[in-house]
């Protein structure tokens, strides 16, 4: 009696795609402040990093969302509260970016820099998260522990960095 092999469910597949962005997400901001740290050296000046962050911001989050929207009749119907919300956080994400080339300006490397952004980053979101959306249960005090162990695994990576 031969047994018959069925490949997963298509919605499990789908459900998992968020992984592959993720990883994206992980593989661009993990190179992007060694990348940006070099351009800004190169280029000798900021704020002409700063620059070319904005034009690599438009051309990938303005020219390509445009395209795609009005390939499918998608450019109509925004609400304002989206709109107002979306934009604050890109500024936020800019905002971050120019405090990166800025700290970088001012003598931190990106051994140092990123980490300590990244260390701090989630914390962060988690308490804004928190803030926005209350939780509706006691909040579990490994929590804390997590934040603690965050922060010392950012202290880590900057301590046991390899010299270059």
């Amino acid at each position: 009696m031969a047994t018959e092999v069925t490949s997963p469910p298509k919605v499990r597949r789908k459900s998992m795609v968020w992984v592959l962005f993720v990883a994206g997400a992980v593989l661009s901001w993990g190179a992007y402040g060694v990348l940006l740290h070099m351009g800004q050296t190169q280029l000798g000046n900021p704020l002409k990093a700063l620059l070319c962050v904005g034009v690599a911001y438009f051309l990938i989050g303005v020219i390509i969302p445009v395209v795609s929207l009005g390939s499918t009749g998608g450019l109509s119907q925004f609400n304002t509260q989206g709109v107002i919300t979306a934009t604050v956080a890109g500024a936020l994400g800019a905002a971050g970016a120019g405090c990166i080339i800025y700290a970088f300006r001012f003598g931190g490397l990106p051994v140092y820099v990123m980490p300590l952004v990244f260390g701090g980053a989630p914390v962060v979101n988690v308490l804004v998260t928190m803030a926005i959306h209350p939780p509706r249960a006691a909040i579990n005090p490994l929590l804390y522990l997590g934040f603690l162990l965050a922060s010392i695994g950012a202290g880590m990576v900057l301590y046991f960095r390899p010299t270059a």
